[in-house]
């Protein structure tokens, strides 16, 4: 997560969405930034808006807009599919090794989602909260562009990001059948993906 408190901004890091990139890119010109421990530096809003929000409303009189990047649902879990491939879970429960993707989405659309497919929800994570706390700013990880000629304007920086934290390369096909099924068992995380402009 980063913090602009100038420029009334806070770059939410959703995961799998190349956040680790951008916080690279522009740590320099941040107020803060929050890069560990994982359950912080990925705070979703509702999160952010418990113990966060408060904070900056009170010590800073400040109340950012809240920027998010969203990635295609199916292209979303390729990414979580490919990173739980990685040697070092190699015999845990959260390893995807043995796995095929199609697997691995029937695993993530049950209601009690084994280990390996426990990744979380981009429409949970974005959530609006009932206080009103919810994203100004939504960008497509397909259209990453717009969001650096977003964060040029806001911040006045030139944005030269470098790939990192990347996944490993591999072929993943999600067979029409499977797909069909998770978007008909997760609607809200197509929805939020289609509802971008």
């Amino acid at each position: 997560m980063l913090v602009f408190l100038k420029e009334n901004l806070v770059f939410l890091s959703v995961p799998k969405t190349g956040t680790t990139a951008y916080m690279e890119a522009l740590a320099p010109h941040a107020d803060m930034v929050v890069a560990n421990p994982p359950e912080l530096k990925h705070s979703p809003v509702f999160r952010y808006n418990r113990w966060f929000r408060p904070m900056f409303a009170k010590i800073c009189n400040a109340e950012p807009e809240l920027l998010a990047v969203v990635r295609e649902p199916v292209s979303w879990l390729g990414s979580w599919y490919k990173y739980r491939q990685r040697p070092f879970l190699d015999g845990k429960a959260t390893s995807t090794k043995g796995v095929s993707f199609d697997e691995f989405v029937r695993d993530y659309c049950r209601g009690a989602q084994p280990a390996h497919a426990n990744v979380g929800s981009q429409a949970k994570f974005l959530e609006p909260q009932t206080n009103g706390c919810k994203v100004s700013h939504l960008f497509r990880y397909d259209q990453l562009e717009k969001l650096d000629a977003f964060l040029t304007g806001r911040l006045g920086v030139q944005i030269d990001t470098r790939r990192s934290n990347v996944s490993p390369t591999l072929d993943v096909q999600l067979s029409p059948e499977v797909e069909q099924m998770f978007r008909r068992k997760k609607p809200e995380e197509f929805a939020l993906y289609d509802g971008i402009g």
